[in-house]
Order: structure tokens, then sequence, then C-alpha cells
């Protein structure tokens, strides 16, 4: 088990594209969307994981995450899956000693733009990148697994 420590925020203008590497697409559902667990099957540009998330408290939680054959999560996606998927494209982007992960939304969530930052301790604290705007954690808005059922576009 490892335990998943990340702080989300809104991004407030694209002024971190040009630091940018490529994206990948990423494609996501869910077989279990629980308060107390999540079951998500993702396709990441051509690799396939199911991952399975504990309760969050604070800003951490239990993560288990295996990689499966891209075939398998292809299936689980268009035959299990919870509609309609997420779908977004992932960039990295590092800035002053951390790393996040930016992800532009598209289909039913598109002109959404989130940036997480994963931590080794929910106390660290990082220097934030003036795109980065208002923090978002605690909203369960902008949880992956609420955007199948309650997609931006509809908000």
């Amino acid at each position: 088990m490892t335990k998943e420590i990340e702080r989300k925020f809104l991004v407030k203008n694209n002024s971190w594209k040009p630091k940018a590497g490529q994206g990948i697409l990423f494609r996501q559902g869910y077989l279990n969307r629980e308060k107390e667990r999540t079951v998500r099957v993702r396709l990441a540009g051509d690799r396939g994981f199911l991952t399975i998330k504990g309760l969050t408290l604070g800003i951490s939680r239990p993560e288990y995450e295996y990689e499966i054959p891209s075939k398998d999560a292809e299936d689980l996606l268009k035959k299990l899956c919870e509609k309609p998927l997420v779908e977004k494209v992932r960039y990295r982007v590092a800035f002053r000693g951390v790393e996040f992960e930016i992800d532009e939304f598209l289909g039913e969530n598109k002109g959404l733009i989130l940036a997480e930052v994963e931590l080794d301790s929910e106390d660290r604290s990082f220097e934030k990148p003036d795109w980065l705007g208002k923090e978002v954690s605690h909203d369960p808005r902008y949880y992956n697994s609420n955007l199948t059922k309650h997609p931006f576009l509809r908000w």
C-alpha cells in the first residue's frame, strides 16, 4: 500500500504551457465511487491501470495501483465503467522542487483545468507558481470520480 498525499488547484492562466512536456491522453472510468473506496480503470496513453483508493482524511488516502494489460483496461472502460468516462490530457511541469500534474479535461468536462501536486507529507510547504489558482483539495466537485456523475459542463 502507498499513501497518496495530494493537493489540487484550479489553473488560472496558460503561462504553464511553454514549460510543459508532451501531454498524455488519459481515459478513465469508475467501477465503484463509494465515499469509503473508489475503484478506477485508466488508460494513460497505451498503458492500463487499475487503482483502488480508500477514504480521504485531510489530503491523504490509501492507494493501491496496478498495471494491467491495455486491452483489459479498454474492455473495462467500454463494458463495465460508469459513463461518461473522464477524458483529459495530462502534462507535467516542474517548479522549484515539486512536480505538478496539469489536467486539461475534454468531453463533458471541457474547460476545466486542474493542477495536482503529490507531496511526501501533509505539512510540506512549496512555492506556488503564478498560474496556480484557488485550492480545491477539499471540494468534492473536483474529484475525478464525481466528474462522471456531475460533469463540469453541467455546473
